[in-house]
């Protein structure tokens, strides 16, 4: 019966995402330039049709690429025209003799931060974050990303990471979770990450989990230099890393982190969702997550952080332990940003007294 209920939610949810995404839009562009009611039987058809090709995409592996621009870059855009629309909507209320008026700007704005987004969407940008501890006896310096998606995106995006890391000197790199997305990625794209002669770290992210044989591929990361660190801790020197995979609950990440703290270490944890930090900073000197891409779509952001309450940025507790959490390398879903941007994390840690 929870099941029934469950799958039924489910659908509920998706129905009336795709109406106000990908129906709601046309509709009130329809009204505000032509005075025209849409018909509700052929909005409801429309919903029932764009609805059941959602569902068989998230429902089944399957990764057609016509399917996948629709459904993801379809809601990118409906999502930006969503706010959009509805904002000249309410202005046509006080403002009747304009409606037409109101209805060229709507167009016209949602054009324009299409564009804007996909171009931030399409970016990489650097952030350096620097760390001091007295619990170091020299100077480091690692690269941290999160959420690359492969899959959502291409090698060509990939390849833009990479150059961006290679400007850089560091001691090794740490991968963050999600990232691979789709079971019909070309995995000889991670071929990439050989042109590093230096370690690569990583644990999953909850996407690792979504597709097909996904143990085969993890498993397989060494062939690419990359290591998987799960559930465990591994020294470079003074720094103790430990790395917890997505797919375990809370209560058991939080108990593996304890297990492998080195309080004489600067204990470093990679771990895909910011959600434990708070019951484990006071043993913690660094935590570093993804997973949010701090909203990506403004104002998304307000909706995730109803769930993770640490978002995005770099957050400290009692000047001793610090959290920061990555907006990511790419976007998930939709190639687009509105207000966010896809990031590269250099992170240096240095000694102090």
């Amino acid at each position: 019966m929870n099941k029934i209920i469950q799958n039924s939610l489910f659908y509920v949810v998706v129905f009336c995402i795709t109406y106000f995404i990908y129906v709601y839009p046309f509709e009130i562009l329809n009204e505000l330039l032509f005075n025209e009611i849409s018909n509700r039987r052929v909005s409801f058809y429309y919903t029932i049709i764009i609805s059941i090709l959602i569902i068989f995409y998230f429902r089944s592996f399957e990764s057609l690429k016509p399917l996948r621009f629709f459904i993801f870059e379809g809601m990118g855009i409906g999502f930006i025209s969503f706010w959009v629309v509805t904002f000249f909507y309410f202005l046509s209320f006080f403002m009747p003799d304009y409606a037409y008026l109101l209805g060229l700007l709507s167009l016209f704005a949602i054009i324009i931060l299409t564009l804007i987004s996909f171009y931030y969407g399409s970016k990489i940008f650097t952030k350096e974050l620097n760390i001091n501890s007295h619990k170091l006896q020299k100077n480091h310096s690692f690269i941290f990303i999160s959420d690359i998606h492969l899959g959502s995106n291409n090698k060509k995006h990939l390849i833009k990471i990479i150059s961006q890391i290679k400007k850089f000197e560091f001691d090794f790199i740490l991968l963050g979770g999600d990232l691979i997305d789709s079971s019909k990625v070309d995995l000889n794209f991670l071929e990439e990450f050989k042109q590093f002669d230096c370690p690569i770290y990583f644990v999953t992210g909850n996407h690792e989990y979504y597709i097909k044989n996904s143990n085969d591929f993890i498993q397989n990361l060494n062939q690419y230099n990359i290591q998987h660190i799960s559930n465990n801790s591994k020294l470079f020197d003074d720094i103790n890393l430990i790395g917890i995979d997505d797919n375990i609950s809370n209560d058991k990440q939080i108990e593996i982190v304890n297990n492998n703290i080195k309080k004489e270490n600067f204990n470093l944890l990679l771990i895909h969702k910011p959600s434990i930090w708070l019951s484990i900073r006071d043993n913690i000197d660094l935590m570093l997550s993804g997973h949010t891409h701090n909203g990506q779509i403004f104002p998304f952001n307000f909706f995730v952080r109803i769930q993770f309450k640490y978002i995005y940025g770099l957050y400290k507790h009692l000047n001793k332990s610090n959290l920061y959490v990555s907006s990511g390398s790419s976007c998930w879903g939709p190639r687009i940003r509105v207000g966010t941007k896809n990031e590269i994390v250099y992170v240096n840690i240095s000694h102090n007294d």
